[in-house]
């Protein structure tokens, strides 16, 4: 198959945490979010924090790492990490308004297991936030000019792709509207989630890629099944 871009190697900085990496099995399931729901995680967590500046979006994703690294049953001293990424589109005064591509800056918010099941969804909600808000115009323009890749291994990490404010259930190309919205295969290992909007407005889906093991103890775990629509 031809590489439509080719990146000359000298210029790549491959790093990969671990050669004898293999895959482990996954699969996939979607979680439905009413927008009742959200709203309430959404409280939840300024509740705990008393602020008013958590989105419904990081009480979200702090509700389903807290979920996911339960269900997995972490080492309480272990760490565990939320691959985030920052648009650059509202940070960089000098990008074009008609650039065609992705821009963007991924973060890493860090705890130890025990701490995320402890200190409820309001704490790491509150940690996205400041990462988040960490990333300037200066941030962008001071990443590396090279493109690395690194391949990550740590079981311990979730990733996410993907937003509820793309118009996904909106576009008509004469088929008539989607009746569902997935991801494709070329990003499917464990930890990897994709945020969609749900069908209905103001409704999140996320779509889960993650190991049987896990998925089945999610399934039994009433406090997390509480929060979906099914």
């Amino acid at each position: 198959m031809d590489i439509p871009i080719r990146i000359p190697q000298p210029c790549v900085n491959f790093k990969q945490s671990n050669e004898d990496f293999i895959p482990p099995s996954v699969q996939d399931r979607i979680f439905h979010f009413s927008k009742e729901n959200v709203a309430k995680l959404k409280a939840k967590a300024n509740a705990e924090i008393g602020t008013n500046k958590i989105s419904s979006l990081k009480a979200l994703l702090s509700h389903f790492w807290k979920c996911v690294i339960r269900n997995r049953r972490v080492d309480p001293n272990e760490e565990t990490n939320y691959l985030l990424v920052v648009g650059a589109r509202p940070r960089l005064q000098e990008l074009p308004d008609n650039f065609f591509g992705n821009a963007f800056m991924p973060v890493i918010v860090t705890m130890k297991a025990k701490e995320l099941m402890e200190q409820g969804i309001g704490n790491p909600a509150w940690q996205m936030n400041r990462k988040i808000a960490a990333v300037t115009e200066e941030s962008f323009k001071n990443m590396p000019a090279s493109p690395s890749f690194t391949i990550l291994s740590n079981s311990n990490t979730l990733f996410t792709a993907g937003s509820p404010r793309f118009i996904m259930y909106g576009n008509d190309f004469g088929w008539g509207k989607p009746i569902a919205v997935r991801g494709g295969s070329s990003s499917k290992f464990d930890g990897m989630l994709r945020l969609l909007s749900g069908a209905k407005e103001g409704s999140i889906d996320l779509e889960a890629c993650l190991s049987p093991q896990t998925l089945e103890a999610m399934a039994n775990d009433q406090e997390f099944m509480d929060t979906i629509t099914v």
